[in-house]
């Protein structure tokens, strides 16, 4: 199974993509869509819809791993993260592929045992996970490997008690 994990953003989308064989986790590619600030907002969503659609046509992923959204103070960083999630969203759907939210919470006790695990725990991990001679860089990038392998871990899991 291929699986696309991505870490939304406004600013910045993490990508990655991991392939699955019989608990055996093959990163594929992984990376960050940047957007220009000085583009007005309607055009810097068009560029993550325009390249995560490049991205799901090129990698050809069964299903999409999101992470939820959590915001306890920013409310305008909030709004435009919650657009670019949208817009990834529809990008997903108009491949009609399936997509799945994962809670910060979840992705760090999923990768780490520690749902209370800080960013550099997490990123190491992958990188021992995956056999990644580097933390993978930008941490949106890392971000999005670790969505994409608690996916992983969530759908074997699934199989197994159905």
């Amino acid at each position: 199974m291929t699986i696309m994990g991505i870490d939304p953003g406004f600013a910045r989308v993490g990508w990655a993509i991991i392939y699955e064989l019989k608990s055996k986790l093959t990163p594929i590619a992984y990376g960050c869509i940047e957007t220009d600030k000085t583009l007005p907002t309607d055009q810097r969503l068009l560029v993550v819809f325009t390249r995560l659609t490049a991205l799901i046509t090129t990698y050809s992923p069964d299903c999409v791993a999101i992470e939820a959204l959590f915001f306890a103070t920013n409310a305008k960083t909030a709004m435009a993260v919650g657009e670019a999630r949208g817009v990834i969203l529809l990008a997903a759907a108009k491949k009609k592929l399936p997509v799945v939210s994962y809670t910060p919470l979840t992705v760090k006790r999923t990768i780490t045992g520690d749902g209370k695990a800080d960013k550099g725990q997490v990123e190491l991990m992958v990188k021992r996970t995956l056999y990644l001679k580097h933390i993978p860089k930008p941490d949106d990038a890392a971000d999005a490997l670790a969505i994409a392998m608690t996916h992983a871990y969530s759908y074997k899991l699934q199989r197994m008690t159905a």
